[in-house]
């Protein structure tokens, strides 16, 4: 059984890793190759520098680095452009990660505790862009075909596997009375 309290030290693990992999493509990719100085990522933690307008690195014919503002949920869903909007999701976000971290102490299921873990980490990575710059900072854009997956971030992709980790343990791992 995980103990809930090596989880304590995962999820702001993983909010670091999404923070620190937003800065490494802003301010070490992108931010040069318009020209621009880029941040420590101490200054860039502690002073949200002005954000950059879109751009684009082509890494393969089917995967670029792109600099895309998301001012809605994941994947760009629900798009909010008043303060009001990020105020708004910021807040849900947080309620409804302190019902997963409720859920996560409650849970017996090792498999659930981790994918909740996931859910939460990647929500609050987002609440920090989102309160930081009115906004998330999406850069992996996956494209065929002339198709474009919408760009996303590590902690988008930590709530979808968190997401999908739990729609596999609640159909065929839970028992059901």
């Amino acid at each position: 059984m995980v103990k809930t309290y090596c989880l304590f030290a995962v999820i702001p693990a993983l909010i670091f890793i999404d923070q620190l992999s937003k800065w490494a493509v802003t301010e070490l990719l992108l931010r040069p190759a318009s020209g621009g100085n880029s941040y420590g990522f101490i200054d860039w933690a502690l002073d949200a520098p002005m954000p950059l307008s879109f751009s684009s690195i082509e890494i393969t014919s089917f995967f670029n680095l792109v600099m895309v503002w998301n001012k809605g949920v994941s994947f760009g869903m629900f798009q909010a452009s008043e303060q009001m909007g990020v105020w708004l999701l910021s807040g849900f976000a947080v309620i409804v990660s302190i019902g997963f971290f409720i859920w996560m102490l409650r849970s017996d299921s090792k498999l659930q505790k981790w994918a909740l873990a996931l859910v939460i980490a990647g929500a609050i990575g987002n609440v920090i862009d989102r309160l930081r710059f009115g906004g998330v900072i999406d850069f992996l854009d996956f494209h065929a075909f002339g198709w474009h997956y919408p760009a996303f971030n590590i902690a988008d992709s930590l709530i979808v596997i968190g997401v999908i980790m739990l729609l596999f343990h609640n159909l065929f791992l839970e028992k059901t009375p």
